[in-house]
């Protein structure tokens, strides 16, 4: 069954790509036609390419591993922060940190810092600090908050990056290139797709657009979850079991070794009447 279907897909205006004067050759497989000086997305392609990204993004959700989202425009960073927040995984939608994926020890540091402070906070440890100190650390901890808190819990690289408007995000695209990370992308018209792993071919700028796409592989995801927790639930309980499996054979052989030194008395006696009534 589709993720997506086509009538939801035009309803949002996926189809919609930029000017004659704007788009690029490399995403005519995607182009139905041109209308107007604007090329039109043939949204069939659109709907199967939806539905390869969604799959892709279960399994890696299912592994138990890290998809980062990344849309820092406008039109689309509260959608992908409120899709991306509603299956826990981590995002960007401010300003994307030069070397975040190439560079993630230093990444990792700030983060921490964010977590010291918070600390020392709370301990009284800076209530001994003049107004001014202190309020140049809190607008340090604002600061690393609004780059890096919503990728807090972001302890190792992500296992695949979603972006929106992959020219916007090229660096991120580079980082993850470089490192081997696939990558998903909502692509538009005008943008190269020759350095994306799974190309959604539909309007970046929109928001209905972006949330429709969103929907669809943040359902993915969460089915993932969803599958890797039942099947940690079944493996807990075949531990379980096994266990108790393990018990009762326990049980059992020391059963049968109680049985059988029994037998082994008895034996004993009936040999010692035998021989003392001879």
């Amino acid at each position: 069954m589709s993720r997506t279907n086509f009538d939801t897909l035009l309803e949002a205006g996926c189809h919609f790509g930029h000017l004659k004067r704007k788009w690029n050759p490399s995403m005519a497989p995607y182009i139905f036609m041109e209308r107007n000086g604007i090329h039109i997305i043939d949204l069939h392609k659109t709907v199967a390419k939806v539905d390869e990204a969604a799959e892709a993004l279960k399994q890696i959700a299912k592994s138990g591993k890290k998809i980062l989202f990344v849309a820092t425009k406008k039109q689309a960073k509260q959608v992908v922060a409120e899709k991306a927040l509603s299956v826990n995984m981590p995002y960007v939608i401010e300003r994307w940190p030069g070397g975040m994926l190439t560079n993630f020890p230093t990444i990792r540091k700030a983060v921490k810092k964010m977590a010291t402070i918070d600390k020392l906070t709370n301990d009284g440890t800076y209530s001994n600090l003049s107004k001014r100190e202190i309020l140049q650390i809190s607008r340090q901890r604002a600061k690393l908050d609004k780059t890096l808190g919503s990728i807090a819990d972001l302890t190792r690289l992500p296992s695949a990056l979603f972006i929106v408007d992959v020219m916007k995000e090229n660096i991120a695209v580079r980082e993850a290139n470089r490192l081997g990370i696939p990558v998903f992308a909502i692509v538009d018209t005008n943008s190269d797709p020759s350095d994306i792993d799974f190309v959604i071919p539909a309007n970046d700028d929109a928001t209905k657009s972006v949330e429709v796409i969103m929907d669809a592989c943040c359902a993915a995801i969460q089915e993932g979850l969803e599958e890797r927790k039942a099947e940690k639930v079944d493996m807990e309980a075949a531990g379980e079991t096994a266990a108790t499996k393990g018990k009762k054979r326990t049980a059992k052989a020391r059963l049968d070794k109680s049985d059988e030194e029994a037998i082994n008395a008895a034996k004993a006696a009936a040999f010692l009447k035998e021989d003392e009534e001879a």
